[in-house]
């Protein structure tokens, strides 16, 4: 039995003979990490969290932290490095909306 035939875009979609695996890794991972950086600073200077949901957040977070397990387990470098610093980055998201929601909470109760 012959084994499947992929159509001719995927096949060369998928061989990317000029990149290295580990390079298309390294640079997915630089891509997707550093698209939290100006989400991370904006909150931590403006401390604006109304937009932010606290739930997708501490889903993705614990999704993050998964992945880097997974990278660890693997010892694949592109997902450990990727996913440690989004972890760092969605962590300071998430915990800047905890705390400003508890202080908000706290202050009304307060009054």
């Amino acid at each position: 039995m012959e084994p499947a035939r992929r159509p001719f875009a995927l096949t060369a979609a998928m061989d990317l003979p000029s990149i290295p695996s580990a390079w298309l890794g390294y640079l997915a991972a630089a891509l997707t990490t550093l698209s939290f950086v100006p989400q991370a600073l904006l909150t931590l200077h403006t401390r604006d969290v109304h937009g932010i949901s606290a739930g997708m957040y501490s889903l993705f977070t614990l999704g993050v932290a998964l992945w880097l397990a997974y990278g660890w387990r693997l010892g694949d470098w592109p997902i450990i490095v990727a996913n440690a610093v989004t972890l760092v980055l969605a962590a300071t998201i998430l915990l800047t909306k905890l705390v400003i929601e508890w202080r908000t909470r706290a202050s009304r109760r307060g009054r």
